[in-house]
């Protein structure tokens, strides 16, 4: 990897939570951490996961907002279609998708499928 690139994880967090379903900031906060997680265990193995686990102190995550379900279900969809690993948290027991995360990947592969998301704000 060397410099051509620094090892980002993206996670997109569904806007809709705060706006109109009025969710507290610390549940959807704990929706990311949760995708986070997953994502992590799942791909544990991977040669970027643990490249970025190696460096605890230098990681980099960009948190993004998707405006609705519908949008992260199209997300999913095309990061599937791409082969680019992620995980979809489905918070329970409301069956409710909530956010993804992908696992790390070098920024450069990885940062045209987020360019239409603007960061989240609260």
């Amino acid at each position: 990897m060397g410099r051509m690139s620094v090892l980002v994880q993206y996670v997109v967090v569904r806007g809709d939570l705060l706006e109109t379903m009025k969710w507290p900031i610390g549940a959807v906060i704990a929706q990311a951490c949760h995708a986070c997680t997953a994502v992590t265990h799942l791909f544990y193995n991977d040669n970027y996961t643990q490249a970025y686990l190696a460096n605890l102190d230098a990681m980099h995550k960009v948190v993004l907002e998707i405006p609705d379900e519908t949008s992260l279900n199209n997300l999913c969809l095309t990061l599937t279609n791409e082969n680019i690993d992620h995980k979809v948290w489905i918070e329970q027991p409301d069956n409710i998708p909530t956010c993804l995360a992908t696992k790390p990947y070098p920024k450069d592969k990885v940062k045209s499928y987020f360019k239409k998301y603007k960061l989240l704000k609260l």
